[in-house]
């Protein structure tokens, strides 16, 4: 015979627990049991967290260099130059450029035909003074066999200076092109080509002057 279940204390606990005489899961002793919140979480992390410093990757955007090459200065013809820069990558195209360079001019020619020749002394050291601004219009790669790959990039520049011979200061405006040649991520290979504008009197007649200048040099990123 099947017997029906406790209705009565059940309904009683009920009763109770609504009027506060006793707790609500007093009677419910077959209720199961509640999950904890820690019951979900089976297996606890004991991995320590590890503090993370950034790397840091130098920028190189300054460039020095040196370089030797070939000013031509007109009618007194052409003699060694030696140059000093230092240039600043403002971003991947765009650079600024001072450079310093010296020439030893030798009248030497004109003093056979003209007796004291034409400048103050026979040797005279010519100076310039420049600061130009540089765009990178070509960047790729040239190689060298079929393992072999260098970085490479030509660039214009022009600017404003100053030259100084023969006791002037002459204004000059200075511009050309120019290559480098990445051997690594500090040194290059480079050539430069510009031309020297400015009016100079030479023989009490003062004439605008355009002197050239090739040069080939080093350069060292940092």
């Amino acid at each position: 015979m099947r017997t029906s279940p406790p209705v009565l204390p059940l309904a009683a606990g009920a009763a109770l627990a609504l009027l506060g005489l006793a707790a609500p899961g007093a009677f419910a002793a077959d209720a199961p049991p509640q999950a904890g919140p820690q019951d979900d979480q089976v297996i606890v992390p004991e991995v320590e967290r590890r503090e993370v410093h950034k790397a840091h990757y130098p920028s190189n955007d300054f460039q020095v260099s040196l370089d030797l090459g070939g000013y031509n200065a007109g009618v007194l013809g052409t003699s060694a130059t030696a140059n000093a820069r230092l240039a600043y990558h403002i971003t991947e195209d765009w650079f600024t450029e001072a450079s310093y360079g010296q020439v030893k001019i030798d009248d030497s020619a004109f003093r056979n035909i003209l007796p004291g020749g034409v400048l103050e002394h026979q040797f005279e050291r010519l100076q310039t003074y420049d600061l130009a601004v540089g765009y990178n219009f070509i960047s790729g790669e040239a190689f060298f066999g079929t393992k072999t790959a260098k970085a490479y990039q030509m660039y214009a520049t022009g600017g404003l200076g100053n030259t100084v011979f023969n006791g002037q200061r002459m204004q000059t405006w200075v511009y050309g092109f120019g290559a480098r040649l990445l051997i690594n991520d500090d040194w290059a290979v480079r050539f430069d080509a510009r031309n020297h504008l400015f009016k100079f009197d030479l023989l009490g007649d003062r004439e605008l002057a355009q002197h050239y200048e090739l040069s080939l040099g080093v350069s060292y990123f940092f």
